[in-house]
């Protein structure tokens, strides 16, 4: 099929360079990821993932990520092993209350 459609979109510069060398790593030109993602909505007669609002705890870490401030007071794991041990106690806390 002959490709003469044409898709003008306004993206953040920063967004198409750091998703273009994503998309150079896997093989796939922007155009080409652009094409997947239109095949799969009509494949799936909606967008391919789920989109949701996030949730209050949820917008809080988001919150806590872009605020070079709060990052830098955030705790860091020097292993992925000291990340888990930190982490598997509070999901446990998380299954008691139903999260």
């Amino acid at each position: 099929m002959e490709k003469t459609g044409y898709i003008t979109a306004r993206i953040e510069p920063k967004l198409k360079e750091r998703a273009a060398r994503v998309l150079a790593t896997v093989g796939v030109s922007t155009t080409e990821a652009i094409t997947m993602f239109l095949r799969q909505v009509v494949l799936r007669n909606g967008m391919p993932f789920e989109v949701r609002v996030p949730n209050a705890e949820t917008k809080k870490a988001i919150e806590e990520l872009e605020n070079p401030a709060k990052r830098s007071t955030l705790k860091r794991s020097a292993t992925t092993d000291e990340l888990f041990a930190d982490v598997a106690p509070r999901r446990g806390n998380q299954a008691k209350r139903g999260v």
